[in-house]
């Protein structure tokens, strides 16, 4: 089954568990997001991407740059291990981590998760990749995809289990939307999926084929 089979599924599976009008809520919400062109400013193919020096879910730092020294960098931005849309794309991407691997290519995903969470969301998904951590989503409102969670969002989140404030640390509301970059190992943006609709994620057999035809461009 695809990605996107999986998360339509699973969006299927959430309207029938939710009440009505919280489902309701939670579909305005990312019409509102479209509405205010959140990600329309996003770094599209082409345009060359801003380094980030983040730390992964065991403390450590990374930089973009050094990452790009070794080839081609897929970036995949989510919300966090509480968002279960997010769970089933880093899973995903987890099936396809030896082909990126194969075409010289380095995965990270980069989230607003303080790295003690970001490393349980590790640990549960049994991922193999590196968990950056976004403090504050500091990074993400640099290449102009993060958004400032409302405040009846954050009430209804809290209340079915979402806190952010125990996921990303204290009076952290800010979110990145989902997002996924290839960068090619000069800095230029190759693949750029960016989408206020956190139910879909790019299609990971595209981020693939991406990844490959770079590798034989230099090749």
């Amino acid at each position: 089954m695809s990605l996107q089979q999986e998360l339509a599924e699973l969006k299927a599976d959430i309207k029938t568990k939710v009440p009505a009008e919280v489902f309701h809520r939670f579909e305005k919400s990312i019409d509102d997001l479209e509405q205010q062109g959140v990600g329309s400013n996003a770094p599209k193919v082409g345009d060359n991407i801003s380094n980030f020096v983040l730390s992964n879910q065991s403390g450590e730092r990374r930089h973009l740059t050094d990452l790009r020294a070794n080839g081609p960098v897929v970036m995949v931005f989510y919300r966090g291990g509480w968002c279960p849309y997010c769970n089933l794309e880093l899973r995903a991407y987890q099936q396809i981590l030896p082909q990126i691997e194969a075409a010289g290519a380095t995965l990270v995903a980069i989230t607003p998760e303080t790295p003690d969470n970001s490393l349980s969301t590790s640990e549960k998904n049994e991922l193999k990749f590196e968990v950056l951590t976004d403090a504050g989503a500091e990074y993400a409102k640099q290449i102009g995809i993060s958004f400032s969670l409302p405040q009846d969002l954050r009430e209804l989140y809290t209340s079915l289990g979402g806190d952010l404030n125990k996921f990303n640390g204290e009076g952290n509301w800010d979110l990145p939307i989902p997002a996924t970059f290839v960068v090619d190992a000069g800095g230029k943006v190759v693949f750029a999926h960016v989408d206020p609709n956190y139910t879909t994620r790019a299609n990971t057999k595209d981020v693939l084929s991406v990844v490959e035809s770079v590798k034989n461009v230099h090749v």
